[in-house]
């Protein structure tokens, strides 16, 4: 197994498909106790909440913390249902137990697309609750009087009538021995303490002193530090390496070798990478090793006329095109992208006979702790995956292939080491967002609304591999998320064509997933759209969104807030973006400057969201923010070339991210609901290129269809 082998670890699609359907009862999966609940110590309420006889409570997070706030979410919507102060609890992560910890919408233990609210939001309530109730119950019997004389307060029962009041630790063994209840009720909004309350992020003030504990800062004892080299070209294996020179630099161990990676094991990080930099290693490129970008970008241009699988079919596109000619056509077109979160790929694996630790921040638990499993051959239950925060994800870390490569070097290294990938070895084996294309058949009617929509993506099948439960007849239903548009056209048509990258060069999930490869294209195609037809853009959106009061809704705020009816100066322009994905609504107007040499300076983003019921205002707020900041590196900047088979951009310098000095003026306007919670750390990033796109064109009359933004192509002089 090559670290590079597209690895199929996903849940079935029976497995999901129970998963997405859980109500009720069926989400509060991991909430009976343990068998330990009884002990006189601690209070295992449940999977979620252990209330100690003395100290803090302690919350146990299902989902991991990458930056995104999803640890003070959790600890808001347990303490809301729990009655207990923030103060009064301290947080730890899950271990590996897909069994008591899986994401209920997924069936795994999974953190990402922008699910984990969505999931775990009635869950966590009843979690609380449950507690909460048991809690209560075993005050008003030890009291010997009516339950509902009782309530809880700030971690204590009260009992008003009589002024016994009782915390929480002096409890537990009595609650331990009431029986778990069926039926839990939860408060209503109107009630909430916490949840809404905008809530200073709990795992800040170890992040700030330095305390905070990510996977590359795991130092188990007797820990020896790798460095790695892995194949450069797309199934290239190693040929040979001479580590004679490694072996001659001090505080190097050894030099281990597997099918396409080696790594030098020593003392410590420097004269692992001092150790690597001496080794003489030839590489077998394998069967595209001549491969360049252009090969790749000609296969892309070839999959467009390929052979496409139905996805959409609504009203008769085809007799609507033939009565209303000409239709307009334009092909939108996406790059090869990397994730380049801060922290580099990382893990630190301990193999021994009949055991293994392995220490990694990882979106995926469970596969972790299976892959580990598969190529130590141990048993399941051998393996403990101790997790950590991680320093950003994006999407890389839902892919195990990092866990795998250290688990293989692990197996030949006495006691724990740890592998830790340089920024270049990061970027260079990233699992990419692949070539995304898109073409767009349109046609108007004579009012200029369009009466037909045919949509055709051409790209990968991330799902097939990662989770074939999200793919249908052989459409990947991710990729294809949206494609149709949320406007009201009379007739649509979508189609896929599968089309992979070369083998060896892993493709993933990306920051906003399938919306982030369509809204695009359809953003950008139904401003040409109004354009055609000689309607502002805003009102042309309004009039097909009469059927979506929400997505409506988020259009009027944001153009409210950009003042989208003043007119700008000469070489400025406003540009506007739509998202309806992950259960929320969002619009945003992006405003852009454009001098006479082509010099494009974003000078003001607004977004409006409706994301349902808001846990945190601040962690919606941040997420947009992150998001938008990560949308525009990638519209600016993003983009992995090929040369011989191997990618060549290696580190910041030549793969940049934004940058402070170029960050626009980000204005988030939150739409208060009570609806059913959505997702939002997606949501910031898909609507940046296309309201940049929009924007330029307003600005200079310039339609762009292809990222990243070429600036001469806006040349004036």
């Amino acid at each position: 197994m090559s670290i590079h082998d597209k690895v199929n670890l996903a849940v079935s699609r029976r497995h999901f498909l129970i998963g997405a359907s859980l109500t009720g009862a069926g989400l509060v999966i991991g909430l009976r106790p343990s068998p330990s609940c009884a002990a006189a110590e601690t209070f295992e309420a449940n999977a979620f909440i252990r209330i100690p006889a003395e100290g803090k409570i302690v919350f146990i997070m299902p989902c991991v913390e990458m930056g995104q706030g999803i640890y003070t979410s959790v600890a808001m919507l347990l303490a809301e249902e729990l009655e207990v102060r923030l103060d009064q609890t301290t947080l730890k992560h899950a271990p590996a137990d897909p069994a008591r910890y899986a994401n209920p919408l997924i069936g795994d233990q999974i953190t990402g697309g922008s699910l984990a609210i969505r999931a775990v939001y009635e869950q966590m309530r009843k979690a609380g609750a449950t507690a909460r109730i048991m809690l209560v119950n075993a005050a008003a019997h030890g009291w010997n009087v009516a339950v509902d004389t009782c309530k809880a307060e700030a971690g204590h029962v009260v009992h008003a009538a009589s002024g016994r009041r009782a915390d929480y630790g002096s409890l537990i063994q009595a609650a331990a021995s009431e029986p778990v209840p069926q039926e839990v009720p939860l408060k209503s909004a109107s009630s909430f303490k916490v949840i809404g309350q905008s809530i200073r992020r709990l795992d800040s003030p170890e992040k700030v002193n330095g305390t905070a504990k990510f996977g590359i800062d795991a130092r188990p004892e007797g820990v020896s530090y790798a460095a790695i080299a892995i194949c450069p070209h797309f199934g290239g294996k190693l040929r040979s390496v001479k580590d004679g020179p490694a072996m001659a630099v001090k505080g190097v161990r050894q030099v281990v070798r597997i099918e396409d990676a080696v790594a030098v094991v020593a003392d410590n990080t420097g004269a692992a990478r001092k150790g690597l930099a001496a080794l003489s290693i030839e590489w077998e490129q394998g069967a595209d090793g001549a491969l360049s970008l252009a090969d790749l970008e000609k296969r892309a241009e070839d999959a467009i006329g390929g052979n496409a699988l139905p996805h959409i079919n609504e009203g008769d596109v085809a007799k609507a095109e033939s009565e209303h000619k000409p239709a307009l056509e334009f092909v939108y077109r996406l790059p090869i992208l990397t994730h380049s979160a801060m922290e580099p790929m990382n893990c630190t694996v301990h193999v021994r006979n009949d055991s293994c630790d392995v220490w990694v921040g990882t979106q995926v638990l469970g596969r972790a702790r299976q892959v580990v499993a598969d190529v130590t051959g141990l048993p399941l239950d051998k393996v403990v995956v101790h997790n950590h925060l991680l320093g950003g994800g994006f999407g890389r870390r839902l892919d195990v292939d990092g866990v795998i490569l250290a688990a293989k070097i692990a197996k030949q290294v006495d006691g724990p080491v740890k592998v830790t990938w340089s920024r270049e070895e990061d970027i260079r084996h990233d699992c990419y967002r692949y070539l995304n294309y898109s073409k767009i058949t349109a046609t108007l009617g004579a009012d200029g609304m369009p009466v037909s929509w045919r949509h055709r993506v051409i790209g990968p099948s991330v799902m097939a591999r990662w989770l074939p439960a999200f793919t249908r007849d052989g459409i990947d239903l991710d990729i294809m998320t949206g494609a149709e548009t949320p406007y009201a056209i009379p007739n649509k048509y979508t189609d896929f064509v599968r089309h992979e990258a070369p083998d060896g060069m892993l493709t993933g999930n990306w920051r906003g997933v399938g919306a982030t490869r369509n809204v695009p294209a359809i953003e950008g195609g139904v401003d040409e759209l109004a354009h055609a037809a000689g309607i502002d853009p805003l009102d042309y959106r309004r009039r097909l969104l009469q059927h979506k009061p929400r997505l409506l809704g988020v259009l009027d705020l944001a153009a409210e807030k950009a003042d989208w009816s003043t007119t700008l100066p000469q070489g400025k322009g406003r540009g506007i973006a739509l998202l309806e994905d992950f259960g929320s609504f969002a619009a945003m107007i992006s405003e852009v400057s454009v001098g006479e040499d082509g010099k494009l300076k974003t000078d003001r983003i607004i977004c409006a969201v409706d994301c349902g019921q808001i846990i945190n205002p601040d962690t919606v707020e941040a997420q947009i923010q992150s998001g938008i900041i990560y949308g525009l590196s990638a519209a600016l900047y993003g983009r992995i070339t090929v040369q011989n088979g191997a990618v060549v951009e290696g580190n910041f310098d030549d793969s940049p991210v934004l940058r402070i000095h170029e960050t626009p003026k980000i204005e988030v306007h939150i739409v208060p609901s009570s609806e059913a919670p959505g997702g939002i750390g997606e949501v910031g990033t898909p609507g940046v290129a296309p309201s940049l796109f929009n924007a330029i064109f307003a600005a200079t009359g310039k339609r762009l269809r292809s990222l990243p933004i070429d600036q001469n192509e806006l040349r004036r002089v």
